[in-house]
């Protein structure tokens, strides 16, 4: 071979082997990306094994419903082990309906949000609920019964003080306002009626002003009432209102609250007081501007402000008789508490623990108070509004819990605890919708819930022995 041909050589051979480099580094780049991709997978596919999902039923639809969605995502996002998952389940009654039957079915959520008028009905479904004191106990979660307001820590405990279920949206009736259209009427703006002589008087120069209707009310039984009792210190029930014994008797068929419903009715005939409905749908009409006063849950106090934007509105404490009571006494909540079920394994349990400690923080239930108008439910909430300054930018967002506070509970204004209460409440609602269509008095509709809520009582009472 000539001395010319040899640097031929390594010329004829060099893309070949460049070739062969070139491929064995494509397969090392394959097999590297490969691996790296299969161990993110595998890491991936075991932190989503590992995270526990807990499912929590609910009943606000909504404003409050995108509020109580961005919970659940915020508590996701504080840890990696747990996923609330908060489905929307309807009203009150029906998230109530759904979540007994899918407990018979071995189907049902960690988590239910049952309305206060259902406390007694879950007390009674024996080995369906896990007490929330025995929850956090278990699960080594810290847990101060102190920490928590009172009247809302009271009305969802047993007897000794234990809490049964995890205070969530509590409320409470308060008075609202229009100040345009009390400008309208020649009213003063900044100050609303402390009673209901007062009520009457306003309502009939709004009404004389051209405003449609004069006062509406959300919730007629808890707010006309079961809150009128509290308010003026009577009894709704015996038995410190169902408290002390599923033997209880109805008695808000008295003196005071039938000539109350009588004057409703003497006044809706001149639209000084108009029915909107059960439940929340009066709000509408305050809202639209076709009433000049409502009164409603605090719970509807984001909403009401979304509503009315740039207009204003105050919002104070619920109106008394004077010839009834001297002055108020406190107010009962409304609203829902988180219930668990049982039938979960115990891991998961310790995520809905670690859930309820992080709807307790001070930071956390401030701003669901702010944002929907519900009570805060720990003192630390409430103060940190205060030290935020959200009353100064939002005056009256704080009446709801000096109402509550207003005095130390009797066994009277401590709350209500009555088997079947969410039919007693339909015979209620319908009863004094005879009232206001004119086909009853006061007595007789009053007379006539009593007894057909003394039945349902008595029926809860054989079937809970």
């Amino acid at each position: 071979m000539s001395a010319d041909a040899q640097p031929d050589l390594p010329m004829t051979l060099a893309p070949v082997a460049m070739r062969k480099l070139r491929e064995r580094c494509i397969t090392m780049r394959k097999y590297v990306f490969a691996t790296a991709a299969a161990a993110m997978v595998g890491l991936y596919a075991g932190s989503a094994a590992a995270q526990k999902e807990i499912q929590f039923w609910h009943a606000m639809g909504g404003q409050l419903g995108a509020v109580t969605n961005a919970l659940a995502e915020d508590f996701n996002k504080s840890q990696s082990e747990y996923k609330v998952v908060a489905v929307y389940k309807g009203s009150y009654t029906d998230t109530l309906t759904a979540a007994i039957a899918a407990f018979r079915a071995k189907q049902n959520p960690h988590i239910v949000q049952v309305f206060e008028v259902g406390t007694a009905t879950m007390m009674a479904a024996k080995g369906a609920v896990y007490p929330v004191h025995q929850l956090m106990a278990d699960s080594g979660e810290p847990f101060d019964p102190k920490a928590y307001i009172g009247p809302v820590y009271g009305y969802y405990s047993t007897v000794d003080g234990k809490l049964l279920s995890m205070p969530f949206n509590s409320s409470t009736p308060v008075f609202y306002w229009s100040k345009e259209l009390f400008q309208k009427a020649g009213l003063d703006p900044e100050k609303p009626p402390m009673t209901w002589p007062e009520v009457g008087e306003m309502g009939k120069k709004l009404v004389a002003a051209g405003v449609p209707c004069g006062i509406t009310v959300q919730w007629q039984t808890w707010t006309m009432l079961e809150n009128f009792g509290a308010w003026h210190n009577l009894p709704f029930s015996t038995k410190a209102n169902g408290f002390d014994g599923l033997d209880t008797e109805l008695k808000f068929n008295d003196a005071a609250r039938i000539k109350h419903i009588d004057t409703l009715s003497a006044w809706s005939k001149d639209k000084v007081f108009v029915y909107g409905g059960r439940e929340g749908k009066s709000t509408g009409l305050f809202t639209s501007g076709e009433c000049g006063m409502h009164i409603a849950s605090s719970g509807s106090a984001g909403a009401i402000q979304a509503a009315f934007k740039d207009k204003a509105f105050g919002i104070a404490m619920m109106p008394y008789w004077p010839d009834v009571a001297a002055k108020p006494q406190n107010s009962i909540i409304g609203g829902a508490t988180l219930w668990v079920l049982q039938g979960k394994d115990k891991a998961e349990y310790k995520g809905v623990a670690k859930f309820f400690s992080f709807l307790s923080q001070a930071d956390v239930q401030a701003k669901w108070h702010q944002e929907t108008g519900y009570v805060p439910i720990t003192t630390a909430a409430f103060e940190l509004s205060q030290k935020q300054g959200f009353y100064e930018k939002f005056p009256g967002r704080d009446v709801a819990v000096k109402q509550l506070m207003l005095n130390p509970p009797t066994e009277n204004s401590k709350g209500l605890r009555l088997g079947n209460f969410v039919q007693i409440r339909d015979a209620m609602d319908e009863e004094l919708e005879g009232v206001w269509s004119g086909k009853k008095n006061a007595k007789q509709a009053l007379d006539e819930a009593v007894a057909r809520g003394n039945k349902l009582l008595r029926d809860f009472e054989a079937a809970n022995k």
